[in-house]
């Protein structure tokens, strides 16, 4: 079998974070298969690293863009493979061999008032559409989400398959003191700490999360730092009116994009992990604070409740006070953040990537044989 990836956002935050996974399990699994991977000019030595199946080949395209539309199914008439899989929405309406989309969430549609015009809401809306009905599976990462997708294109339920996201097991393993100690002192954390990571966009709610904090503090949690691991600050510049009108410089950071390891031991010296999103696919950070041992705070709206079961404290992300609350409790309630650790780190271990990816080579199995 040859199968062909989009390997464009191999660097992205939630996708990127799917691709890297998906191509580090398969070449772990898979040995046989030929597996070509469509990359920007940086990562064509990806290859190389996986393994002698795999295979880079340059696609110059930018994501979301018309050149896509065209060069992408070109380079796969070239390269004919028995199975694509675009591995987030765009599925150009000239790929001719079989294929699968993955769709992470219906984001774009839940929330047009986010993308930065009306043109990008007309492409996102016509590659969905388009994806949902040329591909011959669809895979997504929740029930939440497969019952979106369903709601926006009223595709048939079985075309859409669940396979669950998951975390990267250094999440799991205790980093050495020497580590924890390095990381506490470069980012000078002598103080409670309540986190944030992920990314920085309107949905993730992070002005609200500004405003909790503030009235936390309040409340008389006065000694404790918010720190928000993300990328670029300036790509929402309220969040540094909200900051500024709180009078809150000296108690907030924004620390930028962290590598995982570092991400790691932060985690683990939080206080409270805290993700008021208003809307998720899957949710990976909370995940993989549950899996470091730090208690959570985050949303009951859309995949949270479904990913986080009872492991969190779950409140109304568009009411600041719910989330005061649920920090609130876990700040004043050891017992409460003990038996919140216990749960969480149960509670990650029931995801695992090397299942989901055994999952999703077969469903590129069964797109191959398939005859639809």
């Amino acid at each position: 079998m040859r199968v062909a990836i989009d390997a464009r956002k191999l660097h992205d935050f939630g996708i990127g974070t799917y691709i890297r996974n998906l191509l580090r399990h398969l070449a772990r699994i898979d040995r046989d298969s030929q597996y070509v991977l469509l990359c920007h000019q940086a990562d064509l030595g990806i290859g190389a690293q996986l393994g002698p199946n795999f295979r880079t080949i340059l696609e110059p395209s930018p994501n979301y863009s018309i050149r896509e539309q065209f060069h992408v199914p070109w380079m796969l008439h070239r390269e004919r493979p028995d199975v694509f899989h675009a591995p987030h929405y765009v599925l150009p309406p000239l790929t001719r061999c079989r294929s699968l989309v993955t769709i992470h969430d219906c984001i774009h549609l839940m929330f047009p008032q986010y993308l930065p015009s009306r043109v990008a809401y007309a492409y996102a809306r016509a590659s969905m559409w388009s994806a949902v009905r040329r591909s011959q599976r669809i895979l997504t990462v929740s029930e939440a989400s497969k019952r979106d997708i369903i709601h926006f294109f009223d595709v048939p339920p079985e075309k859409v398959v669940v396979v669950y996201n998951a975390i990267d097991e250094r999440f799991r393993v205790a980093p050495s003191e020497e580590a924890v100690a390095r990381v506490r002192e470069r980012y000078r954390l002598d103080h409670g700490v309540v986190l944030y990571a992920g990314n920085i966009k309107p949905h993730k709610n992070l002005v609200r999360l500004i405003e909790a904090f503030d009235r936390l503090r309040r409340r008389g949690f006065d000694d404790l730092k918010l720190l928000i691991i993300g990328d670029e600050i300036s790509k929402l510049p309220a969040l540094r009116r909200a900051v500024h009108s709180h009078k809150l410089h000296k108690h907030v950071r924004f620390l930028g994009y962290l590598p995982d390891d570092t991400l790691a031991i932060l985690y683990r010296l939080a206080a409270v992990f805290v993700f008021p999103s208003l809307y998720e696919g899957f949710g990976l950070p909370p995940l993989e604070a549950m899996a470091s041992g730090t208690p959570v705070v985050t949303s009951n709206v859309s995949s949270l409740p479904e990913v986080m079961g009872d492991a969190a404290v779950l409140v109304d992300p568009y009411d600041v006070e719910a989330i005061v609350d649920g920090i609130a409790r876990i700040l004043s309630d050891p017992a409460l953040g003990e038996k919140l650790r216990a749960k969480g780190i149960a509670r990650a271990r029931e995801f695992s990537w090397e299942r989901s990816v055994a999952r999703t080579r077969e469903l590129y199995q069964e797109v191959c044989e398939s005859r639809e």
